[in-house]
């Protein structure tokens, strides 16, 4: 197997690699849609799907199939081009980041020595895709639902970026690769318990980033009726609502991989070194649909002061600590 894939050439093989990364990835943002609507309806003591396929299982196809046939309406007075390239900004800044994360020990699509910096850049673009939108329909509902997102990038990024500070400073690289081994040949394998402030911290932040409960403001549906993109429709819906399942994916595969050890587990598995990289992720998976079952909606200010006035002292704390127990000890 290894000389079929040696006589491959290398470009070739980088896109036959990503083809199939991307699928995969998309087959896992489809099913998660499944399994949240299962999870919650169980929670709530529902059924959730069950009508189109056994148990439901072909719901997220037929989902696809239906919003694909609707109709793209475009009202009028909208700036067409911004419009348009705005779903497309969302889905493809928070997709990229997944050619970044280690799935294991030697295979990552792009292993870049700032690895950590361009998914958190990343992060920072997708936000643009959902301000563009609010600015570009023409509506009140779409431009206030912007506009929380802005504000909500500018203090829960600073956030983010501090706790993830305190794990590149314990690993002594941005490099994800490297942080992984780090964590490996530290004490205790996983970064969580020494970090578990950051750990926590991120998390929290990672909700807002991805716009969703408690944190999902952007789009209000009490307030701002769908927020940003309440003029759209079809595919173009249907971007947005991917943009944000890629988003949950790409930041629980990056809290697996800077402070729960990545590829890494307490045993090797014979052929498959990215199973319990698949288990750590879907375990934070289920963390972010427990938490929509369970948390009501923040209030905009409440909102605004746990992130400055509690997240951002936090992580400051904890990464003077780290700097100061990585300098003296």
């Amino acid at each position: 197997m290894s000389d079929i894939i040696a006589q491959i050439p290398y470009p070739l093989l980088v896109f036959i690699v990503a083809f199939i990364l991307l699928n995969l990835t998309l087959l896992h943002v489809a099913y998660l849609t499944y399994a949240e609507r299962k999870i919650i309806a169980r929670m709530q003591q529902r059924l959730g799907p069950n009508r189109v396929g056994p148990r439901g299982l072909l719901q997220p196809i037929a989902d696809v199939l239906k919003l694909l046939q609707k109709e793209d309406i475009i009202p009028n007075n909208v700036d067409k081009p911004v419009f348009k390239i705005a779903p497309l900004i969302s889905l493809v800044c928070a997709g990229t980041g997944v050619a970044l994360i280690p799935l294991w020990e030697k295979f990552v699509l792009s292993n870049l020595n700032v690895g950590l910096l361009f998914i958190l850049a990343l992060s920072s673009l997708s936000a643009y895709g959902v301000i563009l939108s609010g600015w570009a329909s023409n509506s009140r509902y779409a431009l206030l639902g912007g506009l929380r997102s802005s504000a909500q990038v500018i203090s829960y990024e600073i956030a983010m970026s501090l706790a993830l500070l305190s794990v590149v400073l314990m690993a002594g690289s941005f490099n994800l690769q490297d942080i992984v081994k780090a964590q490996v040949a530290s004490p205790f394998k996983v970064y969580l318990i020494p970090q578990v402030v950051a750990f926590f911290v991120f998390m929290v932040c990672a909700l807002a980033e991805t716009n969703r409960v408690p944190f999902d403001l952007p789009e209000a549906e009490t307030e701002l009726v769908a927020g940003y993109f309440v003029e759209y429709s079809g595919i173009r819906f249907a971007l947005f609502y991917l943009a944000e399942y890629f988003g949950m994916v790409v930041m629980s595969a990056l809290a697996v991989t800077c402070f729960l050890g990545g590829y890494a587990g307490p045993f090797e598995v014979p052929g498959l070194p990215f199973i319990w990289f698949l288990l750590k992720l879907y375990v934070l998976l289920f963390f972010y649909i427990w938490v929509r079952a369970t948390l009501p909606r923040y209030r905009y200010d409440q909102l605004m002061g746990l992130g400055w006035k509690v997240l951002i002292p936090l992580a400051l704390a904890n990464l003077f600590v780290t700097a100061f127990l990585k300098l003296y000890l």
